[in-house]
């Protein structure tokens, strides 16, 4: 997960708040990571800090076995917590069903 510097509860300087809003701007909106759905078993459980129970998650595949697991319509979010999210998917043996996803709220 990259990381991006934030701003102190207080507030920053000007020039902190300048950088972070010239960031979003551009859509580094830091909300992002990548997974590897695990090959032979029915789901992924991806750890992340960001994540919440309330959080949307949305994927993008980023490999042909990715595109065709997302195609047959078998993969969802089972499960959301503070820090976590469960993936459902085919308990395929395809090794690389690679997704970029993004966690908002």
């Amino acid at each position: 997960m990259r990381s991006f510097p934030g701003l102190p509860p207080g507030g920053g300087d000007p020039r902190q708040v300048a950088a972070i809003v010239n960031r979003i701007g551009l859509g580094k909106l830091n909300c992002t990571g990548e997974v590897v759905l695990d090959p032979n078993q029915p789901a992924t459980t991806v750890t992340d800090p960001r994540a919440t129970a309330t959080s949307m998650i949305l994927f993008m595949p980023l490999t042909a076995s990715a595109a065709a697991e997302q195609a047959a319509g078998r993969m969802h979010v089972s499960a959301r917590t503070n820090g976590s999210f469960v993936i459902g998917h085919t308990d395929s043996a395809e090794p690389d069903r690679r997704f970029g996803y993004a966690i908002i709220g």
